[in-house]
């Protein structure tokens, strides 16, 4: 119950009635009885008036009691509201709650009915969030639709540990992957309109053959099946899919196909908070991590995830035991820093899967943020045009290539970001590249130093081709090599480093 700071012996209460998923038999002892107390019956419909919560909550209505239908001033329909169709929502909203403060101020309690739960993807949130401060509130919780459909399956939806994610269908295509392919049971509602968008990202994160679909459960016109097989002709607005946990699932757990898939997936540079929602996803969704030792550390695995650490030199062997682990049905996540595509798994996951013995076996890569762009934008903008990305590593390719690519991309005039510049044993390149500047480009030409960057050691140097000191570089060192153009605004507010877009 809320506070208020009305006086409630004067007022009116508000009640929030939740009503259930649409059998009458299904509204709690405590709402009937509300409902039948109330002064004002209020409930929401679209403009053809009829009302699926009036109907739920009929055999408790009483004689002489005021309705008030709350008409939607439309669903799914254009509007020529300036505000579009959030600005109309909010006024419709704004103007029905005035109504019922008015019956509330007169004294009289006013019963808002909420199909399934009050407070879950209901209407009723809206009335609350802006009465509830001037009138005394209080909610009664009622059966969700989650629940009725779980029941009208008969499959326990979570067991154990497994965790239940509910969405709504009008979330955007790549989220709702991203959660099906990391969720364990599922849940996804306001269908209708939605269902082909929610039944292709089934389909695209693999969970398709698991789903069932439910509507109007409940009532008498309850139908389950598989969402492989529902016509989305036929599908209306109280509906909803439901994905129980693989422990229950009898889809899930049906057939003898692997559901085996590598996906390369991407960190980022270091900081938790710069590895992207859809590579956490991914990582959830994984039954096996495979990767460098150091990556590896990175992660944390949940109970039942293999980790399956390495050596940094031995890629190609590192992605067909992926391949492998994969055929015989595991879901792995082979695990680069940075971006999987910039010097990295990526393009040793593709080289393997490209043989006639791997090609059954799908393969996907989950962009990261790079090195690169992590310590450009630590300083600014410096590769705002155009850039290459080049590495001192003369492991897979000769010291003259790499010799020939730097001196064409500063020859070119292109800002020049140097990836894996020294380690212990191998300072030549570094050596060499300090030798290249002092020859190529003025002295003052911008170099940008990043180690490190967003984690507890980051250091971050600005300093121009004269001053730059090839000693301080290790591997975790991203150089930045500025254009011409490259150009260091000092500021009292901080300096930022940019290239223009333009170009003189």
């Amino acid at each position: 119950m809320s506070t208020t700071g009305a006086d409630s012996a004067v007022n009116g209460k508000l009640w929030g009635v939740g009503l259930g998923p649409g059998d009458s038999e299904l509204v709690t002892v405590k709402a009937a009885r509300i409902i039948g107390e109330a002064d004002v019956i209020a409930y929401h419909c679209a403009r053809h008036g009829n009302s699926i919560a009036r109907s739920v909550a009929e055999p408790y209505l009483s004689e002489g009691q005021i309705e008030e239908r709350l008409m939607y001033p439309l669903t799914v329909e254009t509007t020529d509201h300036p505000g579009g169709y959030a600005g109309a929502m909010a006024d419709f909203y704004a103007e029905s709650a005035e109504l019922l403060a008015g019956h509330l101020a007169a004294g009289r309690d006013v019963a808002l009915l909420a199909e399934g739960d009050p407070l879950f993807f209901s209407s009723y949130m809206h009335m609350h969030k802006r009465l509830v401060d001037r009138f005394e509130a209080q909610i009664i919780p009622g059966v969700t639709s989650v629940n009725a459909a779980s029941a009208a399956l008969g499959i326990p939806l979570v067991e154990g540990e497994e965790t239940l994610t509910v969405l709504p269908g009008t979330a955007e295509a790549g989220e709702l992957i991203a959660h099906f392919r990391s969720g364990e049971a599922l849940a996804i509602m306001k269908l209708g309109r939605t269902f082909v968008k929610v039944r292709d990202a089934l389909a695209a994160a693999g969970r398709l053959d698991e789903a069932w679909y439910v509507e109007r459960a409940s009532t008498d016109r309850q139908r389950v099946e598989r969402v492989a097989d529902v016509d989305p002709s036929s599908v209306p607005y109280f509906s909803l899919i439901v994905v129980p946990g693989r422990r229950n699932n009898p889809l899930a757990a049906g057939g003898d196909r692997p559901r085996g898939e590598v996906v390369v997936v991407g960190l980022g540079p270091g900081p938790v908070d710069q590895t992207t929602p859809q590579v956490a996803a991914e990582l959830a969704a994984a039954t096996d991590f495979v990767g460098y030792k150091t990556y590896l550390n990175r992660v944390v695995a949940r109970p039942g995830q293999r980790v399956h650490a390495s050596d940094n030199r031995v890629e190609a062997e590192r992605a067909e035991f992926a391949l492998d682990l994969a055929s015989r049905g595991a879901r792995v996540a082979v695990v680069s820093s940075g971006d999987p595509g910039v010097f990295a798994m990526a393009t040793a996951v593709a080289e393997a899967a490209a043989e006639e013995r791997w090609a059954h076996v799908p393969v996907r890569v989950t962009p990261g943020v790079s090195a690169a762009h992590a310590v450009a934008a630590a300083v600014g903008a410096p590769i705002g045009h155009d850039f290459a990305v080049i590495s001192l590593s003369n492991l897979l390719k000769p010291g003259s290539v790499i010799e020939e690519r730097l001196r064409h991309a500063i020859a070119a005039d292109l800002v020049v970001a140097i990836y894996n510049p020294a380690s212990p044993k191998r300072v030549e390149q570094i050596n060499r590249l300090k030798e290249l500047l002092t020859e190529l480009v003025p002295a003052d030409r911008v170099v940008i130093q990043g180690r490190d960057v967003g984690g507890p050691g980051q250091r971050l140097t600005v300093t121009t081709a004269a001053d730059f000191d090839p000693s301080t570089v290790d591997m975790r060192t991203l150089l930045i090599i500025g254009s011409s153009m490259t150009t260091v605004a000092h500021r009292p507010a901080g300096d930022l480093v940019y290239t223009p877009r333009h170009y003189s």
